[in-house]
């Protein structure tokens, strides 16, 4: 039941996709999806993720967990495997940029900001350009995660944005006075079932979890700030507008929030062209 109820750093869209996408994790933590690789499982020559000429390219795909096990699925990642593969290429001598592929619309706060500290810190430390380059979207913790590059870019047709944080509450108890059932809860400790589904959401309880929600707001909006040379309180103002289409993503590259509208082929190419210019 509490796991329903974690905060999320999830776009309004992507809100159905991300619980279908939760319901299936028990399933995929035992049958690994074929293609898929276990975090730590690469030995001799093989490494966690594709190079071409000398660019490293790591997958941001799907729901955005904080321990999957395993890398290289499309309908989910973990940071737990991100970050072994990013481990991976900023210490690979054959590696002198990295590609973050990113098409999510988010995913989980435990773990995020954590990453995209590591990541911003990182590829300081290996002296590697790391460049975000959407295949669509970058919403919410992927955007988060995109931030921590130096760059930036994202298609007319896809999105970046929705700097924000939700957390919901069922309240199922009329659906349980009509099938004719009442729950009884034994409980020690005043808070220990705060936001059961069994009856309305009480006020204090309401307040604390908004509480939680704007400090995890103001917590991305400083991580955005800080990463994109942009003022907090401009990070704020967007109010986790998801900047898409056209108009969208030229509005998100005014704002600083992007650096280039490109298609994601031009985006790579022009991060082929800086590896091959710098010395």
């Amino acid at each position: 039941m509490t796991k329903t109820m974690q905060p999320v750093l999830v776009a309004p869209a992507w809100a159905g996709t991300a619980a279908a996408r939760m319901a299936l994790l028990q399933q995929a933590s035992v049958d690994m999806p074929v293609g898929c690789y276990r975090v730590g499982d690469v030995g001799g020559n093989r490494r966690p993720y594709e190079v071409d000429q000398g660019v490293a390219v790591v997958s941001v795909a799907g729901l955005l967990v904080p321990k999957l096990g395993y890398w290289g699925g499309s309908w989910a990642t973990g940071y737990d495997g991100l970050r072994y593969q990013l481990a991976h290429a900023f210490g690979d001598p054959d590696v002198r940029a990295i590609c973050l592929d990113i098409d999510s619309g988010g995913g989980i706060v435990n773990g995020c900001f954590d990453l995209v500290d590591w990541i911003a810190a990182e590829k300081v430390r290996a002296s590697k350009t790391v460049a975000a380059i959407c295949s669509e979207e970058a919403y919410s913790a992927a955007y988060a995660i995109g931030c921590a590059a130096d760059t930036i870019s994202v298609p007319r047709t896809g999105g970046v944005g929705s700097i924000g944080v939700w957390q919901m509450h069922w309240d199922y108890s009329r659906m349980l006075d009509e099938a004719g059932l009442k729950p009884s809860i034994v409980q020690s400790g005043a808070h220990k079932t705060d936001g059961h589904p069994y009856a309305a959401l009480p006020e204090a309880v309401r307040a604390d979890w908004q509480a939680q929600v704007d400090g995890l707001r103001q917590l991305f909006a400083a991580t955005v700030a800080r990463l994109r040379g942009l003022d907090v309180a401009a990070v704020l103002a967007t109010e986790g507008r998801c900047f898409e289409g056209p108009a969208g993503t030229a509005e998100a590259v005014r704002l600083g929030l992007a650096d280039a509208v490109l298609p994601p082929a031009e985006a790579f190419s022009a991060l082929l062209d800086h590896v091959r210019n710098t010395p």
